[in-house]
């Protein structure tokens, strides 16, 4: 799978310059670039501590078990509600 799309649209939507990924990660600039454009490969470390970084832990998740990220968001959010309704309704 190319993580690299993946990778550039999640730092982006964290609100992230590739410089500023670069110095969380511990990473250079340079890496980060080629990370997102898949010109190296990703370590699985990395793509934990990368969707870490960004608050996407989900999309992770998903995109190593082959699942559509929307569609795990939906999953999630139905899971959330059904524990507040269990919660509200057991006490």
């Amino acid at each position: 799978m190319d993580f690299g799309p993946l990778l550039r649209k999640s730092r982006k939507m964290a609100g992230l310059t590739q410089e500023q990924m670069a110095e969380k990660l511990n990473m250079s600039r340079p890496c980060i670039s080629k990370l997102e454009r898949g010109q190296i490969e990703l370590k699985a470390v990395d793509l934990i501590r990368w969707f870490r970084v960004t608050n996407m832990q989900e999309v992770a998740a998903a995109a190593i078990c082959g699942v559509d990220p929307a569609v795990l968001a939906t999953i999630m959010s139905q899971i959330t509600q059904l524990i507040g309704v269990i919660l509200v309704w057991k006490f």
